[in-house]
């Protein structure tokens, strides 16, 4: 199975998020943008470059939390572990 795959399959949930994320912002950001410049062109260029950058910093910004969790759940156990091995 090639990386894409195993990783897409591995951050399904955090990849379906990013989705519903992009789709919302995409729409925010044209009717902001139309607002803005009254150009439809503009504002579809700008609805759709600004929020591909936002959602693939988002992907990351997830994936970096996620890591930190794991991290402090992580060192929460450990010191429980260090008690009951020395208990043992």
């Amino acid at each position: 199975m090639s990386r894409i795959r195993i990783a897409a399959r591995h951050n399904l949930p955090t990849l379906a998020k990013t989705g519903s994320y992009y789709v919302i912002h995409i729409c925010v950001a044209a009717l902001v943008a139309y607002a803005v410049t009254g150009n439809l062109i503009a504002s579809l260029t700008l609805s759709l470059l600004e929020p591909t950058v936002q959602a693939v910093a988002f992907f990351f910004h997830e994936k970096a939390w996620e890591r930190a969790r794991q991290r402090r759940e992580a060192q929460a156990h450990a010191p429980a572990e260090a008690a009951h091995a020395h208990a043992a």
